[in-house]
């Protein structure tokens, strides 16, 4: 091949991936700089799993362990993080935006023995929970993927499938600020609307320690929206399980 023929290909391929739009991939988001998801002034952007009822998320200035029952929060009013109310026990927190390949920063805060769960477009959660100092590892525990009912979560069978624990326990003690960095690709589907592909976890670190690599969801996970898997979805923070904070969580396009 003439060499000016092989560089004309060489730049013809460098445009073409450049110019066309990724697959699945959100434009709206394309920019590489991270999307603020919680920033903990308004909780504009968000609305509860059914609009139509009250929920009782909130912001706050700073939650600690509460010290007369350590399963609540001390909770002082004002700006920087959003809680799901006094007693944890609210809808479920929905973004309004919805994402496709992503890489994600998120910190939670929780207090002794309290549980919450980031769902990826709303339905493979990344469980949240106080699992400091525990010895064994299992699929429910905080960095957990958690495991799938057979016809899916709101069906009638009492059957469940997969599951996968982190590899190490990462866990900080309750009412210790705590990260996940993640990097998630969507499922796939053809022209006719078939799933080819199932949604991935290309990584998870906890705290900056790697606890998943590469796993796989074959199909959403326990408590996830009622919706069907689909090519874009949006972020939905568990409010129902028990206190929970979140703060700085921000996304930006997986590259």
């Amino acid at each position: 091949m003439k060499a000016p023929l092989y560089i004309g290909l060489i730049l013809t391929g460098i445009m073409f991936c450049f110019v066309s739009p990724g697959f699945d991939i959100d434009i709206s988001a394309s920019s590489e700089k991270w999307q603020i998801l919680v920033n903990g002034n308004t909780l504009s952007g968000w609305q509860a799993q059914d609009p139509s009822k009250p929920h009782e998320w909130t912001t706050a200035k700073t939650v600690k362990v509460n010290p007369h029952n350590n399963r609540l929060f001390e909770i002082k009013s004002g700006q920087g993080m959003f809680v799901n109310g006094k007693t944890g026990k609210t809808q479920n927190l929905v973004s309004s935006k919805h994402f496709s390949d992503i890489e994600a920063h998120i910190e939670f805060n929780v207090p002794h023995k309290s549980n919450s769960g980031v769902f990826f477009m709303g339905l493979y959660e990344l469980q949240v929970q106080d699992d400091y100092g525990r010895k064994d590892l299992v699929f429910s525990m905080c960095g957990g993927f958690y495991a799938r009912k057979i016809g899916g979560y709101y069906s009638s069978s009492n059957e469940w499938v997969g599951g996968t624990p982190p590899k190490v326990n990462a866990c900080k003690p309750p009412g210790v600020w705590q990260t996940f960095d993640v990097k998630f690709k969507a499922p796939r589907f053809n022209s006719e609307g078939k799933k080819i592909k199932n949604a991935l976890f290309l990584e998870v670190r906890q705290n900056g320690i790697l606890i998943h690599q590469n796993v796989e969801m074959p199909g959403p996970n326990s408590a996830h929206m009622p919706i069907p898997e689909a090519p874009r979805g949006p972020l939905m923070l568990q409010g129902d399980h028990g206190p929970v904070a979140y703060r700085n969580v921000r996304i930006r396009p997986l590259r």
